[in-house]
């Protein structure tokens, strides 16, 4: 009775937590803008279905990681590519993380276009040319810190 009782809460708080994510997703309408800007605005459906199931594989493979291990089963079965699937497993995560980083990314900006935060700003510090410029420096200097970041490996000393 007390695993029901886990289950149904563990559930019901994962789903109030993807709803509000998903919320979020929908109030700023970032799916229709990338539809928009790309001129494939008959795909949108496809592109929310993929958000959703990206974002099950993502809760799959950070609740169960010892079942989400494919490299360290391949490596069992074929030794002698290891070589291989190292290899294999750095592209992957340079795809990810620069997929990942430009999602985030998209995502802070039309909040902040939602909040009109940077019309705001720009029209505070009289700030009328180049506001494109001052995005592509804010996100190069977001770049230049992940990398520093990571290349120094900051987040194995934080732990």
């Amino acid at each position: 009775m007390k695993l029901f009782f886990l289950f149904l809460l563990g559930g019901s708080f994962g789903l109030l937590s993807a709803a509000g994510v998903f919320t979020v997703l929908t109030a700023v309408g970032l799916v229709p803008r990338f539809a928009g800007k790309t001129h494939t605005a008959k795909k949108v459906f496809l592109y929310e279905e993929m958000v959703i199931f990206g974002t099950l594989i993502g809760c799959f493979v950070s609740v169960f990681s010892e079942y989400s291990q494919v490299a360290a089963m391949l490596q069992t079965y074929f030794p002698k590519q290891i070589m291989l699937w190292n290899g294999l497993g750095i592209v992957i995560q340079i795809i990810f993380g620069l997929f990942s980083g430009m999602f985030i990314g998209c995502l802070a900006l039309a909040i902040a276009e939602m909040l009109d935060s940077i019309p705001i700003f720009a029209r505070r510090i009289s700030f009328r040319h180049g506001i494109g410029l001052v995005i592509l420096g804010v996100a190069i200097g977001k770049l230049c810190g992940s990398v520093f970041y990571f290349v120094t490996e900051l987040h194995r000393v934080m732990e």
